[in-house]
């Protein structure tokens, strides 16, 4: 177990901002950062990052936390391989306490996948530049490919020698053990047809192995490719889906490309892993592949923490064109910017820039960039030259693409520059865009109905309306909400003679929580005002549960930031909370107590039809006597709250 003493030095030391960047492209918003959400696909930002609070907060997806739950969330490690990936990253010791056998044995599973894996990568980089064999044939064939020494090592290639256990000897004999072999697909299991049980074998023979990483670097997966003509055997061969690896959350080149990605805020998106590295060789380091599966929308996620911009880079063959269509609409789905960069017939990026060289094979990238419409059109062009149904079956493709594009400005763009191209009213286009944004927009509410539990199946969606219904239960909680928010953010603030925790809790005193989490944090408050130590939102953020953890974040990180420059521009001057604070702090006690009092109101005015219906007189009128108190107390309340209601 890592010690206590080492944790604080890594929260001491860490930067959420830093943490945080090193996966998300982040931009300043007043004192705080934004950016599109890492954990939902989105087209306006709604992360936010709170430096003075060390908290991040998602609104799409609800998210929230410090540094160590950022880490833990986006990277899916645990608490403690969090604290050693901050600790690795800010040069912090690692110290540990003693654990227990099932404690240990718990946290070094996932640990040992990653251990094994690094293992196996330093294995086959050793063979490639030390065996005879990998010399001969890996380090020979990355050579011919034009790879440097530096590119090698950037990439951390190697070989695996031909021979059915190399790799599981060595690990073996080092002390790893079978099972995790196993689970780390590394070594695969086989019943033997000779009736001697099960053998296992090493997945990678005689081929030369490009390692995957995740965004921190560490090795999750491997490629291998084959280098002879065994028509038998399959050009590549991947590693299996692991609890470390999920390939359709992955992308090849985004560990090593990232920060470049970034800064040129575009990413090329080729195929495999030769073409990712042949484009580093060429200096064009802002490059991924999708490794020779069909783009995933969590890729195109991955993609988008980065850049919102993406140039699609494919063969000139027409397996390599069709491929650029399928992707094409899936990013452009995603919300990115799509660009194509068609290669001459026969050529992919890896052969191109080998056969032109650095200088003009960077000046082909722009020369020969062009946007998705254009790059359809003119596809389209050629196919239906003379055949007035394939020209109009091809404004349909294209419509149908710019359909797909979540932002209507950008829409209307691409209608534009499609009628330019295409020759045809523009009135035509919007008509059949229209359909199609219709079509989907009530597939979507067909949808979202069906899931309804509240509407029966015999009944038809189309009939189904539901009104938005706010319920005195759920304003009573939404006033108890605003009341922790207070608490979180101002507790200890003066009003006159007394701080906002001491205001509240003495005039909620009386007062029951419905809400089960604000509960708790309201219990945590009133026992530290008796004992005289108020919490922090820290205190919370480490002690709590889970649900207290999330509430506490996204009532301490403002989404809103009012402009400083209103006052001097525009004579607009909005006061700030800190200046209202007692007028906030009574209007919330008296909103909370009305809200109670009217939903007392509706299960005393229940009560009153249940009396009523049974003729039990006596119950009635009590009722009735109560109702009437009741109805006093919330006219009153009205009155401090200066809104009328129906008498």
């Amino acid at each position: 177990m890592i010690s206590r003493d080492t944790i604080e030095e890594v929260k001491n030391r860490i930067d959420i901002v830093d943490v945080i960047s090193d996966f998300v492209s982040l931009k300043k918003s007043g004192a705080n950062y934004k950016a599109l959400s890492p954990f939902a696909s989105e087209k306006t930002p709604s992360f936010f990052v709170v430096p003075s609070k060390g908290i991040f907060k998602d609104f799409s997806s609800g998210k929230g936390g410090d540094a160590f739950t950022f880490v833990m969330e986006h990277e899916k490690l645990s608490y403690a391989e969090a604290i050693r990936y901050l600790a690795k990253k800010y040069g912090v010791e690692i110290k540990e306490d003693k654990q227990s056998s099932e404690e240990q044995a718990a946290q070094s599973e996932r640990e040992g996948l990653y251990i094994l894996m690094n293992f196996a990568k330093e294995f086959y980089k050793e063979k490639l530049l030390r065996s005879e064999e990998g010399q001969s044939i890996g380090l020979s064939y990355f050579r011919e490919r034009g790879f440097t020494d530096p590119t090698i090592q950037k990439f951390e290639l190697g070989y695996a020698l031909e021979g059915w256990d190399h790799l599981s000897k060595e690990a073996l004999a080092k002390g790893y053990r079978q099972e995790l072999l196993e689970k780390t697909g590394l070594v695969v299991k086989k019943e033997d047809d000779g009736g001697h049980g099960q053998r296992t074998y090493d997945r990678f023979r005689g081929r030369v192995i490009f390692p995957v990483h995740n965004l921190s670097g560490k090795v999750i997966a491997f490629g291998a490719r084959m280098l002879g003509n065994d028509k038998n055997q399959p050009k590549y061969i991947n590693s299996p889906e692991t609890e470390i690896y999920h390939k359709s959350d992955v992308l090849y080149g985004l560990y090593q490309g990232k920060n470049a990605i970034r800064q040129q805020d575009n990413c090329y998106l080729v195929e495999g892993y030769t073409d990712v590295i042949s484009m580093h060789q060429a200096d064009v380091e802002n490059v991924v592949a999708s490794s020779g599966t069909a783009l995933t929308e969590q890729q195109i996620k991955l993609i988008r923490r980065f850049s919102e911009n993406v140039t699609v880079l494919f063969d000139g063959d027409a397996a390599g064109i069709k491929a650029a269509i399928r992707g094409i609409d899936l990013i452009l789905k995603g919300g990115l910017n799509v660009r194509v960069v068609l290669f001459p017939d026969g050529e992919d990026p890896d052969s191109y820039s080998r056969k032109v060289g650095t200088t003009a094979f960077q000046a082909y990238l722009k020369e020969a960039r062009q946007d998705f419409v254009s790059f359809k059109a003119s596809l389209f062009a050629k196919e239906a030259a003379g055949d007035p149904i394939r020209k109009a079956e091809s404004i349909k493709e294209i419509v149908g693409s710019i359909s797909l594009i979540p932002d209507p400005v950008k829409r209307s763009v691409y209608i534009q520059e499609t009628s330019n191209l295409l020759k045809i009213a523009e009135a035509v286009l919007l008509t059949e865009l229209n359909k199609l944004l219709i079509a989907e927009r009530k597939k979507k509410d067909k949808e979202r109905l069906r899931e309804d539990d509240s509407v029966p199946e015999a009944q038809p969606v189309e009939d189904v309306i539901a009104p938005a219904k706010v319920d005195a239960q759920s304003l009573i909680q939404y006033q108890e909400r605003e009341t922790i928010r207070l608490l979180l953010n101002y507790s200890d603030r003066k009003l006159a003679d007394q701080s906002v925790a001491e205001f509240l809790m003495h005039e909620l005193d009386d007062v029951e929580f419905t809400n089960v989490t604000f509960r708790e944090i309201h219990e945590v408050y009133k026992q530290g005002l008796v004992k005289g130590e108020l919490p922090g939102s820290e205190y919370f953020l480490r002690h709590g549960s889970e649900p207290v953890k999330v509430a506490v974040t996204d009532l301490i990180t403002s989404r809103y930031d009012t402009s400083q420059h209103w006052g001097d521009k525009y004579n607009i001057f909005i006061p700030k909370e800190e200046q209202v604070l007692d007028q906030l702090a009574l209007t919330n006690v008296l909103r909370l107590k009305f809200r109670i009092v009217q939903k007392m109101m509706e299960d005393n005015l229940a009560e009153v039809r249940r009396a009523e219906a049974s003729g039990d007189w006596d119950k009635l009128d009590e009722a009735l006597t109560v109702q009437t108190g009741l109805k006093q107390a919330e006219q009153e309340l009205a009155k401090e709250l200066g809104i009328v209601v129906a008498r």
